[in-house]
């Protein structure tokens, strides 16, 4: 098994679309919660800038937990769809079940290595979300106050938490295109489509509430909420808005860990009943 999880670690870290993927997210959690924000506020753009409170250190975890629930999810479903769906392009699976691994074994190996790389997906951004929030603070001589290490050891996990939800997605998609293209683009689809258009419309038709309360959005931000959430800025404008349902912190946990099993036992399903050429 050990074997198994150096292998798959080997094959994430030599993969370009690896690296690739954790620097345009970092970019993007960069840019949102701290570059393009400061921009405005030292321009002035009124209303639609973030406070300057929001991009201090004592507000990092919340600032930078905005973006995992969509954005970042939908970066590392991509890494998902790859780590799985990449072997059916290259034809490695005949070649991986041939060398004497279980196909259960595969399965626990890949995923076991995707947490592992993950992990950088979110302590990345959030030492460059500091150093950032550390700079404004100083250019702007307020007061550097760090969040407590219990808060921001929460604030990683359920960083990682809401990664290995999405990922073990892109996973799921994967196996049932048996590919990459189909399995991204439904990804990609399900996230800006069926949750983004049905959340935005919630308000309006009741009914579509206990529809959205299930949806992964709004389970993830529903589970960093209590970490001090910036919701006026999260129900902005823009693809990753979000204005409710929100749920309680345990059912959002309850419901992200259901999901992680069922995503995990159909890619095993399905990998097992697969005929692979």
């Amino acid at each position: 098994m050990l074997n198994s999880i150096s292998a798959e670690l080997l094959l994430l870290r030599k993969r370009p679309s690896t690296w690739v993927l954790l620097g345009l997210w970092t970019l993007l959690a960069a840019n949102f919660g701290y570059i393009f924000s400061y921009v405005a506020y030292l321009n002035g753009s009124g209303d639609s800038v973030r406070p300057l409170a929001d991009m201090l250190p004592s507000r990092l975890v919340a600032t930078l937990l905005e973006g995992y629930p969509f954005f970042g999810g939908v970066i590392v479903l991509i890494l998902g769809v790859l780590t799985f769906g990449g072997e059916y392009g290259w034809g490695t699976l005949k070649t991986v079940y041939t060398q004497g691994p279980k196909r259960s074994q595969v399965l626990a190996a890949k995923i076991i290595a995707l947490g592992i790389v993950l992990t950088s997906f979110v302590i990345v951004p959030f030492l460059v979300g500091a150093l950032l929030s550390y700079g404004i603070a100083l250019r702007e001589d307020e007061a550097i106050d760090w969040p407590s290490v219990s808060v921001i050891a929460r604030g990683l996990a359920a960083g990682w938490f809401l990664m290995v939800v999405w990922a073990a997605f892109g996973a799921v998609l994967a196996v049932l295109s048996r590919g990459t293209a189909l399995a991204i683009g439904l990804g990609i689809l399900y996230g800006l489509v069926i949750e983004g258009l049905l959340s935005a419309f919630v308000n309006d038709i009741s009914v579509l509430r206990p529809v959205t309360e299930a949806f992964l959005r709004s389970n993830g931000y529903s589970l960093v909420e209590p970490l001090g959430l910036a919701t006026e800025q999260v129900r902005g404008n823009g693809p990753g808005a979000f204005r409710g349902p929100y749920v309680s912190g345990l059912q959002a946990f309850s419901v992200l860990a259901a999901y992680f099993g069922a995503f995990v036992v159909l890619t095993g399903f399905v990998l097992r009943k697969q005929e692979v050429a």
